[in-house]
């Protein structure tokens, strides 16, 4: 897949050639106009009806996998672009758990510096919420993460859930099945012999099987054919294996869904194992960066846990 919406580097443009606005380069007055009408209402939203200027919302951190593959990096900052054209008042900042920079404790510890810089903040204030660009519970969700984000302290945060299961990531991935060639319309007989096999990451933490094989639900209700889940490692069954069993029902129109964030080796190992068709990784389909953003808005509505009284001593 080729990421869309990439970043510019405005040292690269010619000097006598027009300047790009928030990273928008503008060809006529109407789209100069669209732009400047964006970013004043983003400033707007920040100033309350008496005139005072309301606290910057937390900063959304997106927590990626990190990948050797420099596709994966690629798509996950096409995806940043497209949750500030739909937040443009947000601060969105990237942090990987491995193999990519930055690492997400070089991230928050950014993040605290501009932090300490800035005196008058609450320290009450939750100053930054991590999402993870996860697709299910799992170890880097359950401890990777907060355990970076305990020790980015006095910096306050939240960690929102994983991405999935959630009925936005279905209807990525329908988007991707139907790019791929999956047709929308079909007879009986051809439904009866068509399927799914839903390709994941795999984990040996049970309960991203469980959040997997909710997708896998999820999807077969708007297909209307079985979606079998299988992985790439460390569960059980494999692209090829989920494959052969159900051939062995009778299906015989098998196309595999990409059930990964960004292009990279465990995706493209499990597309060369679809019989027919294979689709591309959800990556920066725009419901992706509103699923993002629906994460970061749970975590933030989230009430702060009440403190714990200290017992009185007899």
């Amino acid at each position: 897949m080729t990421a869309s919406n990439p970043v510019r580097d405005e040292s690269s443009l010619s000097p006598g050639g027009p300047r790009p606005l928030g990273g928008v380069h503008l060809d006529s007055t109407a789209q100069l106009m669209n732009a400047i009408t964006s970013q004043l209402g983003s400033q707007l939203s920040l100033v309350s009806i008496d005139g005072a200027r309301r606290p910057a919302p937390p900063a959304l951190v997106l927590v990626a996998h990190g990948s050797r593959d420099p596709r994966t990096l690629s798509t996950v900052r096409s995806l940043i672009e497209r949750i500030r054209e739909l937040r443009p008042h947000l601060a969105v900042h990237l942090g990987h758990i491995e193999l990519n920079e930055p690492l997400l404790p070089d991230t928050l510890a950014s993040l605290q510096s501009d932090r300490s810089a800035q005196s008058t903040r609450s320290a009450r204030t939750v100053e930054a919420v991590l999402v993870p660009l996860l697709l299910s519970r799992g170890y880097h969700v359950k401890r990777d993460i907060p355990e970076a984000a305990a020790a980015a302290a006095p910096l306050r945060t939240r960690v929102a859930a994983p991405l999935g299961p959630h009925p936005l990531l279905v209807e990525t991935l329908y988007a991707r099945l139907v790019e791929a060639g999956w047709r929308t319309r079909m007879s009986d007989s051809t439904r009866r012999a068509s399927g799914i096999v839903l390709a994941a990451a795999g984990s040996r933490d049970p309960d991203a099987a469980v959040d997997t094989r909710r997708t896998a639900h999820l999807l077969a209700e708007r297909l209307g054919v079985p979606v079998v889940p299988a992985y790439a490692s460390a569960a059980a069954p494999t692209v090829a294996a989920a494959v052969r069993a159900m051939a062995a029902r009778g299906r015989h129109r098998i196309a595999v869904a990409s059930y990964f964030t960004a292009p990279g080796r465990f995706a493209t190992e499990c597309a060369a194992a679809a019989p027919w068709i294979a689709a591309e990784p959800l990556g920066d389909h725009p419901a992706m960066a509103r699923l993002v953003l629906h994460r970061y808005d749970q975590a933030v509505a989230t009430p702060e846990p009440a403190p714990e009284r200290a017992l009185a001593t007899a």
